[in-house]
C-alpha cells in the first residue's frame, strides 16, 4: 500500500510535486508551486484565478482551483463548477496528448455547462461551443493543436 500524506482529519492529500502540465513528478523533485487543499475563494477571484492559470497554460492546476469551488460552494451551482473543471480537465488531457481522455471530459464538460444560464458573467454558451469544437476536432484526428488554443475565455 502506498504511504500517502494526511490532513488532521485524516484525509488523503497528494503532496507529491507536479511539472507544468499537473503531471506528477519523483518524489522529492521540484515541482512548479500546488494549489492549496484547503483553497476557497469567492466565485469572481476563483474565475479570475483559474483563468489566470489557463492563459499560463496550466490548465491541470485551473482544474484545482475550479475543483475547489465545486467542494466549497452552494449544491445549486455544483454541476456549474463541475462542467468547468471537466472543460480544464479536457484542456489538460490534450496538452499531455491523451485525444481519448480529452474527448470525454471535453463532452462531459459541455453537458454540465449546457444545463442553465451561468451566474458570473460566465460564457457557458461559448464554452460549450469551444468544448464541442475542440472535441470534435480531436475526433476528426486534430493531432497538434495550438496552445493558444487551448485558452479559452470564462467570462463574457
Amino acid at each position: 500500500m502506498v504511504d500517502r500524506s494526511r490532513d488532521e482529519s485524516g484525509r488523503a492529500r497528494n503532496a507529491r510535486p507536479r511539472d507544468e502540465l499537473g503531471r506528477p513528478l519523483p518524489p522529492g523533485s521540484e515541482g512548479v508551486e500546488r494549489i492549496p487543499d484547503e483553497l476557497d475563494l469567492p466565485p469572481d477571484e476563483t474565475l479570475r484565478y483559474a483563468q489566470e492559470l489557463i492563459d499560463r497554460g496550466r490548465a491541470f492546476h485551473a482544474h484545482e482551483v475550479l475543483e475547489a469551488a465545486w467542494k466549497n460552494g452552494p449544491d445549486e451551482e455544483r454541476v456549474l463548477w463541475q462542467g468547468l473543471a471537466q472543460l480544464a480537465v479536457g484542456i489538460t488531457h490534450v496538452q499531455r496528448g491523451n485525444p481519448k481522455g480529452a474527448i470525454k471530459l471535453l463532452h462531459r464538460a459541455a453537458l454540465r455547462l449546457s444545463q442553465e444560464p451561468a451566474p458570473y458573467d460566465i460564457d457557458a454558451p461559448g464554452l460549450v461551443a469551444y468544448a464541442e469544437q475542440l472535441a470534435h476536432g480531436l475526433e476528426s484526428g486534430a493531432t497538434d493543436v495550438p496552445e493558444d488554443d487551448l485558452r479559452p475565455r470564462l467570462r463574457g
